[in-house]
């Protein structure tokens, strides 16, 4: 591969970098910083990550970044964040391209999509001045993917900003664990005054450092953290309706990128929105756009398989991917729980399969226990894989959500028998597992299934608390001395 393209974001969080073959439009290798640095959300291409991209990709032809950095900075001195605008950091590399942070995004699911005509919607706390953006986009008779922006929204009226101000209201980290925020939601109950005061917040620009200044405190401090999540997702829905009920007088077919498209239950009625003709790339956020870099470098659709693009874990010439999914069901059986870190990591914020915690979803207190060996909050639930041809007997409705992008309804037996992966509310951030994935994780489904006649398996990140995903098999021969939960690589 002698024409390669590199796609990179990196600056504020999330860095990441994608490769891929300008020949060919094949997506080679895509990948967060944080997996290599050890830093959570880290915001720069570390050095360690770019060793290792320039020592296994030489032939380089084409470094296209992901936004506009003057642009940037000038919304950044009217926004009054002077020290970030007199902060000089150098680009990892020098680029021959840069391109809009919404057009990235953009760029990044709609050339990933199956669609070749479509509307994309962009939500996210702020590009360059754009918060919101909706693209006209399409192929022209060479190939050529086409954009026209329609619509946009401006900085600082951010539903993004919104949403992580209030997420750092409760007491949780912003940037981060807005996805807590909205598993709170559940145990939270409507509240009409409540809902005016949250609504009335966007007339307030919650930006600068994401504060929780006075008028925040002093219209919040008397409700339950529990309701302010449960209404602030009743809005945050009723918004993003409304755009996409924008987006859909442009086409019939919608690509939604950006970091609010993390948002599982909001995501699920917007596929209904949709009638289905809904596609998210499963890494919708700033990493990703990365690849939506490199997409429109590239210029054309390109190859979409899955989102196992990351760093490959050494694996035995000795074992094959079946002896191993035994080796793991087996211990399943025995112990109920344990890791995976098998064949090319994940892009993206979710586990799938092969950087995974997995569990046997059965009994009352398999969450408990999950929970304890993650550190987290006893509250929080976790997500259920499941073969795709069974789906419909645990989850309503039934939909196909490979990239754990939707949430459902679990049945009465799902209720009943699988608490572990039901939440409050009843529904399940649900993963379906069809019968051409690559990954070990369907054949390790398949044997479970054969062994108990359940074809669900509880699966979570395989990481250290306050660490990225597991990565190398250093990182999984760390995760087992810390939690004593075995690991197979």
């Amino acid at each position: 591969m002698d024409n390669l393209i590199l796609g990179w974001s990196e600056g504020f969080h999330d860095a990441a970098a994608t490769i891929v073959n300008g020949d060919t439009g094949s997506i080679v290798f895509a990948s967060h910083s944080e997996r290599f640095s050890g830093n959570k959300h880290e915001k720069h291409i570390s050095p360690e990550f770019k060793s290792y991209i320039e020592g296994r990709y030489p032939n380089i032809k084409q470094k296209a970044f992901f936004e506009k950095p003057a642009l940037k900075k000038s919304r950044q001195l009217y926004s009054g964040q002077y020290k970030t605008v007199a902060t000089k950091r150098q680009l990892a590399w020098k680029p021959s391209v840069t391109f809009h942070h919404h057009k990235s995004h953009a760029a990044g699911t709609f050339q990933t999509s199956p669609y070749q005509e479509a509307a994309a919607v962009v939500v996210d706390s702020i590009g360059e001045w754009d918060c919101t953006s909706i693209w006209k986009c399409s192929y022209d008779k060479a190939g050529k993917a086409v954009y026209k922006k329609v619509y946009s929204e401006k900085y600082p009226n951010s539903i993004g900003l919104w949403y992580t101000a209030l997420t750092h209201f409760v007491g949780l980290k912003p940037l981060d664990e807005e996805y807590i925020f909205m598993g709170m939601a559940a145990f939270g109950k409507l509240d009409p005054q409540l809902l005016d005061k949250l609504d009335d917040l966007f007339n307030y620009n919650l930006h600068k450092g994401v504060p929780i200044d006075v008028s925040l405190k002093h219209m919040l401090s008397e409700y339950k953290d529990v309701d302010i999540a449960f209404n602030a997702q009743l809005i945050l829905e009723e918004r993003l309706k409304d755009i996409f009920s924008k987006a859909l007088e442009i086409s019939d077919n919608v690509v939604y990128g950006g970091g609010v498209a993390l948002n599982c239950v909001a995501n699920t009625k917007l596929l209904q929105q949709c009638n289905g003709n809904l596609w998210i790339m499963p890494n919708p956020g700033d990493a990703g756009a990365s690849l939506g870099a490199a997409a429109l470098a590239y210029g054309k659709k390109l190859f979409w398989k899955d989102a196992f693009l990351g760093h490959r874990t050494e694996q035995s010439l000795t074992r094959t991917s079946l002896q191993l999914a035994e080796q793991i069901v087996a211990h399943l059986l025995e112990h109920k729980v344990c890791g995976v870190a098998y064949g090319r990591a994940e892009f993206g914020p979710r586990a799938l399969g092969n950087r995974s915690l997995i569990a046997d979803p059965r009994g009352p207190d398999m969450k408990d226990k999950v929970n304890e060996i993650k550190r987290r909050q006893k509250f929080r639930p976790f997500a259920p894989a499941v073969l795709e041809e069974h789906a419909h007997k645990y989850f309503e409705p039934n939909v196909t959500t490979p990239y754990m992008q939707h949430v459902v309804n679990g049945t009465k037996p799902t209720l009943k028998d699988l608490p572990a992966i039901v939440h409050e509310d009843g529904s399940c951030r649900v993963q379906t597992i069809n019968k051409f994935e690559k990954s070990i994780f369907r054949q390790v489904l398949e044997l479970w299934y054969k062994e108990t006649g359940c074809p669900v398996l509880l699966n979570t990140s395989l990481n250290i608390r306050g660490e990225p995903m597991v990565n190398t098999v250093e990182d999984a021969w760390r995760f087992e001395e810390k939690y004593d939960v075995k690991v197979f690589y």
